[in-house]
């Protein structure tokens, strides 16, 4: 059923009813029942029936945005599948041609550093895939999946995470997941830091805010790849959340990624 089909339901319903029991009772009810009675069982019939038609609405809605949150977090997750299958071929393809070529040129050291650079990309791919669908919080999650990603990495991340239970859609979650895996993914492949950290603050007024932070080399002096492919992808899910991306250099070296909401409230 429709939204357009439940908008003149609201209106055609009330009207029917009321203006029907009128019209029965001024042509046929009034030498059995006096006015004021006649006010009592049509204010009790369209109480009960409207309480009824309203339960059988809300229920119904309810119904269909849980079938249309269902579909737009599926879609979210594909579209993450299909982003994490583009990097693992652009990745692993680009490491196997010059893996090939410095095995005929005899060049073993450079042939190693394209093996470990792509056994590097498979567990990065792997480690992503599997952090999606586990359950609890998202300050929880996210929490488990950075101290993965240090352990991977061997880059140290310090948290401070504030979100409110509910405060993102399952849509909004993935997508904002999806922004800190590419944010870290290129701190770990780029950025040459020690340290890393990310806030993540909600309010149900000013909105929400998300800075991750390195104390590497720096976002402009990272290879032009990391610029055109990674970035594009996180401001493509910043506008995807309504969101702004802005980033800087730190005053004692590295890069701030920050993300805030355009406007307060639940996303």
């Amino acid at each position: 059923m429709s939204y357009r089909i439940f908008y003149w339901l609201t209106f055609l319903i009330p009207t029917i009813i009321i203006g029907g029991f009128e019209f029965i009772r001024h042509d046929f009810l009034l030498p059995y029942m006096s006015m004021e009675v006649g006010n009592v069982y049509i204010t009790l019939l369209t109480l009960l029936l409207s309480f009824l038609f309203a339960t059988w609405m809300f229920h119904t809605l309810k119904q269909m945005n849980a079938r249309i949150i269902e579909e737009q977090a599926r879609r979210a997750v594909y579209e993450e599948r299909e982003r994490l299958a583009r990097e693992l071929h652009d990745g692993i393809a680009q490491s196997l041609f010059f893996l090939n070529v410095k095995l005929k040129q005899g060049h073993l050291d450079d042939a190693r550093v394209a093996v470990s650079a792509i056994d590097n990309h498979v567990r990065q791919a792997i480690f992503n895939l599997r952090s999606l669908p586990e359950e609890g919080s998202l300050d929880q999650r996210l929490e488990k999946w950075l101290a993965q990603w240090s352990a991977l990495s061997g880059i140290d991340v310090a948290s401070e995470l504030h979100v409110k239970d509910g405060f993102f859609t399952p849509t909004a979650e993935v997508q904002l997941f999806g922004i800190i895996q590419e944010a870290f993914a290129n701190i770990r492949k780029h950025s040459q830091a020690k340290h890393s950290w990310i806030h993540l603050t909600t309010d149900e007024a000013t909105g929400w805010v998300l800075a991750v932070e390195d104390d590497g080399i720096g976002i402009f002096n990272s290879s032009p790849d990391t610029k055109k492919y990674g970035l594009s992808m996180m401001r493509e899910r910043a506008r995807q959340l309504n969101a702004s991306l802005d980033i800087q250099l730190r005053p004692a070296g590295g890069t701030i990624i920050r993300l805030s909401s355009h406007s307060g409230g639940k996303i």
